[in-house]
């Protein structure tokens, strides 16, 4: 049959909740596809509207929520003095970054939905794929800090020590600009309004590099965690913060399977289906792989628990394991800084100590 003519656009009066409720649509060619099917329509809602307004109004609130603890540490940094500008705070300021921009994403579909499906380039890529890489870099830096905490406890010289750190530090810069290489350069293809077929090569070749890199640097955060806890200079380190050897695995071990599972889950539905879309057009909201048309509830139930996996609950464990101390907990206070060569600008919490001189400011 002939694909009928598109439905008319909202009018400005339009409640939010009505927003949310985009007729469906038959699928039509696919621009520059020729005879190729292009991926199918905007579906109805899975949900009732009430239903889809109150979960889209708890997601905007978890991410909400995460802001506001995230930007608590920040505050915390200030009121405890220590470093301005650390490994502590450069992490904590990626994932405020990251959960500001996920908050905003989902507000804006209450606004208007339909002008949130179709951005332009730069919007697309600063709404749905910057919080992944700023999900990735965060994880390229818990990875050199850990990773350079070890080197230092097992280098015997200097001189080996600093070739390491800068072997370390040209792999995760290589990775982190091949990741937002390829992230950027899908976006900007992916609005141009490529053929269905070339849309799929794309998602399929953003998806692989995105995962490998992933796992990968999931892989090294868990063994550097885990030398940490068998080397007895990091122990320390580890004891001093008021986790413990468990603790730290938990976590290596929790993030690692995270992120190995979302990448089973990304290939599996560019295997199983067609870039498609859920309830009201939404493109890669979670992790960046297309997921199918959420007819039924459970589907879209579906959504959202891979939403809270993959993305709240990865940031949300790094969050609390590193979340600021009060000073009297620092190894500084404890006289424990210089085990093993370690300075006081070595561990992640730094110096309390720090603004006492002018010349430090």
């Amino acid at each position: 049959a002939a694909p009928s003519s598109p439905p008319p656009p909202l009018s400005s009066s339009a409640s939010s909740s009505s927003s949310l409720t985009t007729p469906p649509q038959p699928p039509s060619t696919w621009a520059g596809g020729g005879d190729v099917p292009g991926p199918p329509a905007p579906v109805g809602p899975a949900v009732p509207p009430s239903v889809a307004t109150a979960l889209t109004g708890l997601f905007t609130g978890l991410y909400g929520l995460l802001f506001l603890c995230v930007y608590l540490q920040l505050w915390l940094v200030l009121r405890y003095r220590y470093k301005r500008f650390s490994f502590q705070t450069v992490f904590l300021a990626l994932c405020l970054l990251w959960a500001g921009l996920r908050a905003t994403l989902f507000v804006f579909y209450f606004e208007n939905c339909q002008a949130a499906n179709r951005l332009g380039a730069f919007a697309f890529w600063l709404l749905y794929c910057c919080p992944v890489c700023l999900q990735f870099f965060t994880l390229c830096l818990l990875n050199l800090y850990f990773s350079q905490m070890v080197i230092r406890a097992k280098s015997k010289h200097a001189e080996e020590q600093h070739k390491n750190n800068r072997v370390l530090r040209g792999v995760l810069l290589l990775a982190s600009l091949l990741f937002l290489a390829v992230n950027v350069s899908c976006a900007v293809l992916v609005a141009g309004g490529p053929s269905y077929l070339v849309l799929k090569r794309l998602v399929l070749l953003r998806v692989l590099v995105n995962d490998v890199l992933f796992v990968a640097c999931a892989v090294g955060l868990a063994i550097c965690i885990w030398q940490m806890a068998k080397l007895p200079a990091t122990g320390i380190y580890l004891e001093s913060k008021g986790t413990s050897v468990c603790q730290a695995v938990t976590v290596g071990t929790l993030v690692i399977l995270l992120y190995a599972t979302r990448a089973c889950y990304n290939l599996v539905v560019l295997a199983k289906s067609a870039p498609g879309s859920f309830n009201y057009d939404w493109y890669n909201v979670s992790d960046q792989a297309d997921l199918q048309e959420l007819h039924t509830n459970s589907k879209f139930v579906l959504f959202g628990v891979v939403l809270f996996v993959w993305e709240l609950l990865p940031t949300g464990l790094v969050v609390i394991f590193f979340r600021v101390r009060r000073p009297n907990q620092n190894l500084s206070a404890a006289g424990v800084l210089g085990v093993r060569g370690f300075a006081s600008r070595v561990y992640f919490f730094d110096n309390p100590r720090r603004y006492d001189s002018e010349d430090d400011l």
